[in-house]
C-alpha cells in the first residue's frame, strides 16, 4: 500500500552561489520491498553532512536525511528484526536497525543517537578504545564532539580536553564531562594540550618529559585541526610503549600534511573513525541505557528544534556556527 508523505528536497544544481534552498515536496511511498520498511518519522536530525552535500554539484535531485526516531508503519515480508507498530532508531550505518527495549520517551530526544551519538561517543569506545585515566582531546565540540566527550567520561577518561573557538561551546563541554576549555582563536590548542596532560615522571627517548593527550579527536575536518591532533598527542618512548593516537572523526574537507618523520620517531598512530565504528544492535541500547541513567544529556544534546517547513532556516543556522549541540526536525 502507498504512503502519503513531506520530503525534504535538495534540488539539481551547484551551491556556486551559496548554500542552495531545499523544498518541501508531497510524494506517495511506495508498498515496501521484501527487506524494507515504511517509518513514520518523529523527529530527524541536521547534520554537518548535510551542508557538505548541499555544497556539492548534483545531476538530479537527492533525499537528506540519515538520523531519525519513528513509528514503523509498514515492514517487508522477509524483515524480521522490527514490526509494524515498533518505535525504532534510524541510521545510515548498514546494518540492521537497532530496536529499543522500549519506545524513547520523548521520541524526539534520541533522533541524535543515530548519528552524532554514534559517531562521536563510538569513536572514544570502538575505534580509540579509551580507558580509565587515559588522557583525551577532543577538537570541536559540536554534537558529535559533545557525544566523544560524554563517552570519555563513561570510561574514566582524565583529563577531557574540549578545543573549539567558541567559549560559549567550550562551558557546554563541560555540561557533558570536559574538565579543561582551549578557546583555539586565543591560543594555540597543541601548545595548550602539552600544558595540561602528560605522563608526570616519564621522559621521551630524547630525555624530555612526556607530555600531550594519549588520544586527540577531530570532530571536524578542517585541514588545521587535522593537522593538530598528531602534534597533541604524546610521543612514544623507544621499547618502552607507543605514542599517543589522532583519530579522524569529522568529514575531511580537505587533504593533510603529516610530519612522517614525527609518527615514525614517536610512534604515533592516525587513525580514521567512521560511524564510530558501531554496530548499532551492540551500540544503540548502550547509549540509550546511558541516557536512562544520566550519563548522556540527550535533552541537553538537542538544542535547537524546528517545523518540517523551516528547513531552510535550520540549515543556515547549523552552516553559520549557531547551533551549540544537535538541531533537530520535528514533525
Amino acid at each position: 500500500m502507498a504512503t502519503a508523505a513531506r520530503v525534504v528536497v535538495l534540488p539539481e544544481g551547484d551551491a556556486s552561489a551559496g548554500l542552495p534552498s531545499l523544498e518541501v515536496q508531497e510524494v506517495r511511498l511506495p508498498a515496501p520491498g521484501p527487506r524494507q520498511v515504511v517509518v513514520k518519522q518523529h523527529a530527524s536530525g541536521i547534520c554537518h553532512s548535510q551542508l557538505h552535500q548541499m555544497h556539492r554539484p548534483r545531476r538530479r535531485p537527492v533525499l537528506l536525511g540519515h538520523e531519525a526516531t519513528g513509528t514503523v508503519l509498514q515492514a517487508g515480508r522477509e524483515v524480521g528484526h522490527v514490526a509494524e507498530g515498533d518505535t525504532v532508531l534510524v541510521t545510515w550505518v548498514p546494518r540492521d536497525a537497532a530496536r529499543a527495549s522500549a519506545p524513547p520517551t520523548p521520541a524526539a530526544l534520541e533522533v541524535g543517537v543515530g548519528c552524532a551519538v554514534m559517531t562521536g561517543a563510538g569513536a572514544v569506545l570502538n575505534t580509540a578504545d579509551v580507558q580509565r585515566g587515559d588522557s583525551v582531546a577532543i577538537f570541536g565540540v559540536g554534537g558529535v564532539g559533545l557525544s566523544a566527550v560524554a563517552g570519555a567520561k563513561v570510561r574514566g577518561a582524565d583529563p577531557i580536553i574540549a578545543v573549539d573557538v567558541d567559549d560559549a561551546k567550550l562551558a557546554f563541554a563541560r555540561r557533558f564531562g570536559a574538565t579543561h576549555g582551549v578557546n583555539a582563536r586565543q591560543e594555540d590548542p597543541v601548545a595548550a594540550i602539552h600544558r595540561m596532560a602528560g605522563k608526570p615522571g616519564q621522559t621521551s627517548i630524547a630525555g624530555r618529559p612526556v607530555t600531550g593527550v594519549d588520544f586527540a579527536f577531530d570532530c571536524i575536518g578542517h585541514k588545521a585541526t587535522m593537522e593538530q591532533i598528531v602534534p597533541a598527542c604524546r610521543p612514544g618512548h623507544f621499547g618502552a610503549c607507543q605514542g599517543g593516537t589522532a583519530v579522524l572523526v569529522g568529514v575531511p574537507h580537505a587533504t593533510v600534511e603529516l610530519n612522517a618523520g614525527e609518527m615514525l620517531g614517536q610512534e604515533k598512530q592516525f587513525r580514521g573513525s567512521i560511524g564510530g565504528s558501531c554496530s548499532p544492535d551492540r551500540d544503540f541500547p548502550m547509549f540509550l541505557k546511558w541516557h536512562a541513567e544520566g550519563q548522556l544529556d540527550l535533552d541537553a544534546l538537542v538544542t535547537a528544534r524546528y517545523a518540517i517547513d523551516d528547513v531552510n532556516e535550520a540549515t543556515h543556522a547549523l552552516a553559520e556556527g549557531r547551533i551549540s549541540g544537535r538541531s533537530i526536525l520535528e514533525f
